[in-house]
C-alpha cells in the first residue's frame, strides 16, 4: 500500500491557489467591464453595454467579498465554541393559555345536514360500486 501524503494544515487565507483564483476572477471581471465600457462609447454602443459595464465591477467585488467571507467562516469553524452558560435557554414549548382555544365542532343535530351527508355517502357508495363493476361513472359537477 502506498503512502498517502497529507497536505499541510494551512489557514484558508494563506492558500495561494485560492488567492490567485480570486485575483484572476476579479481582474477578469474588471477587464470585461472595461470592454463593455469601450463598446458603450463606440458608435454601435447601446444602453445594454452600459448596464454590463456597471454590472461587471459588482461581480468583481462579490468575488473578493466571498473570499473574505469564506476565510472568516473557516476561521470560526476552527475555533472552539465558547460556553454559553450565562445565556438562559429559550422555552421549547408554548405555555398553556397563550394561544386562543380552538373552536369545537358542533354536533350534527340538524336534520338537513344529516340528510345531505347521507346523500353524499350514497353517491360515494354508488361511485365505488361503479368502479368495482368496471363502469365509468360520469363526472359530477358541484353546481
Amino acid at each position: 500500500m502506498g503512502v498517502v501524503s497529507v497536505p499541510p494544515n494551512r489557514p484558508a487565507y494563506n492558500r495561494p491557489a485560492l488567492i490567485a483564483l480570486v485575483i484572476v476572477v476579479a481582474l477578469g471581471c474588471l477587464a470585461l467591464a472595461w470592454w463593455q465600457w469601450e463598446r458603450f462609447d463606440s458608435a454601435t454602443g447601446t444602453g445594454q453595454n452600459l448596464g454590463y459595464a456597471l454590472q461587471w465591477p459588482l461581480f468583481a467585488v462579490f468575488a473578493v467579498f466571498a473570499y473574505f467571507r469564506f476565510v472568516r467562516l473557516e476561521r470560526e469553524a476552527g475555533e472552539p465554541a465558547p460556553p454559553r452558560r450565562d445565556k438562559v435557554e429559550a422555552p421549547r414549548e408554548i405555555p398553556a393559555g397563550i394561544l386562543p382555544e380552538r373552536p369545537k365542532a358542533t354536533a350534527a343535530d340538524d336534520p338537513e345536514t344529516a340528510a345531505y351527508n347521507q346523500y353524499l355517502a350514497s353517491l360515494h357508495a354508488s361511485d365505488i360500486d361503479a368502479q368495482a363493476a368496471g363502469l365509468h361513472a360520469p363526472e359530477r359537477n358541484a353546481g
